[in-house]
């Protein structure tokens, strides 16, 4: 199968409720991520679902990066998709959980290309 992107999906797990209600909070962290990733950003867009979720994304030249939070559960629902080889997502994925102050994740990793979609592995971003 010719790859196209890598699709990682991640749920964060137990984290801090007051950091992922907030929406600049989550804005601000989300857009580091990408920075340290090393993606080019191309413009975001976050919103409040009132009283406390949060959901974001950052499209970048190389695809995006999105998250949905919430609070209610201590949960965070990420996607980081990037077309090739050049954008360290495991780096921004380890900034993520340690500013969301996520004490659990599971993380998969998806081949992304014409013949659709292939599982790689669960991954472990540590």
């Amino acid at each position: 199968m010719e790859r196209l992107g890598k699709h990682l999906i991640i749920e964060l797990f137990d984290c801090d409720s007051r950091t992922i209600s907030d929406l600049k909070a989550v804005e601000k962290h989300l857009i580091e991520a990408v920075r340290l990733s090393g993606a080019t950003i191309i413009r975001s867009f976050f919103h409040l679902f009132p009283p406390d979720g949060v959901s974001g994304i950052v499209v970048v030249a190389e695809s995006h990066f999105s998250i949905h939070t919430w609070p209610e559960y201590g949960y965070s629902a990420l996607d980081i998709f990037t077309c090739g080889d050049r954008i360290k997502s495991k780096e921004a994925l380890n900034y993520l959980k340690k500013y969301l102050k996520a004490r659990d994740s599971s993380t998969m990793e998806l081949q992304r290309g014409p013949s659709g979609p292939a599982l790689i592995q669960n991954v472990d971003s540590d």
